[in-house]
């Protein structure tokens, strides 16, 4: 199915000048910054700015996802329950407002962040020094959508399979790291032998 057809597509707030923090109240701003491109959002060191008469279409909250329009990796993110406070979304970031009867919002970040589909974004994407993928690029991006138990089980699977991949080089780092303190520590034994051997006839 289409893009299209799973979700309401919404271009984040055009900026026209320089995000002035808030000195009081104000409103979490959502930028490119603050997502990064393996689509983690540091909901903690969102800034507050100051921006009168914001339309509604502009926020975002749980159950949106958020698609990283420009730069090297354009990759979308599902906002969850743990952001417990809407935000505007700054261009280049484009809201998706998946319909919940057909498509679940991590099941939708997922689709798009798929190699196939990733490599149907880069090629439509414009700009050669800094890239950006147009709205209607989305908007023509077909998703293969199971039922939403299946997507569900999909998502909880590719979680656990990142968790573990996790692991893997957390631990394959820390295995290196031994392994280069006990070849260092030969080294250095192996050296202080060398004197004595040296001294027999």
């Amino acid at each position: 199915m289409k893009l299209s057809s799973l979700c309401a597509l919404q271009m984040g707030y055009t900026a026209r000048s320089r995000l002035e923090p808030a000195s009081e109240g104000g409103v979490l701003a959502l930028q490119l910054r603050d997502i990064s491109a393996d689509g983690d959002i540091g909901f903690q060191t969102l800034s507050r700015v100051q921006l009168p008469e914001l339309s509604e279409r502009y926020m975002v909250g749980s159950g949106d996802v958020v698609f990283r329009s420009r730069g090297e990796r354009t990759t979308a993110t599902a906002i969850d329950e743990s952001m417990n406070e809407q935000a505007v979304a700054i261009l280049p970031l484009i809201i998706l407002r998946p319909n919940p009867s057909m498509i679940a919002p991590q099941f939708l970040a997922w689709s798009i962040n798929l190699p196939a589909n990733q490599r149907n974004l880069d090629a439509s994407a414009q700009g050669s020094s800094i890239r950006m993928v147009p709205k209607s690029a989305l908007d023509d991006l077909r998703i293969d959508v199971p039922d939403l138990a299946t997507q569900r089980r999909i998502v909880a699977a590719a979680n656990l399979a990142r968790r573990e991949a996790a692991l893997a080089a957390s631990l394959a780092e820390k295995s290196l790291s031994l392994t280069t303190l006990a070849l260092a520590d030969a080294a250095k034994r192996a050296s202080e032998r060398r004197p004595s051997e040296r001294s027999k006839p």
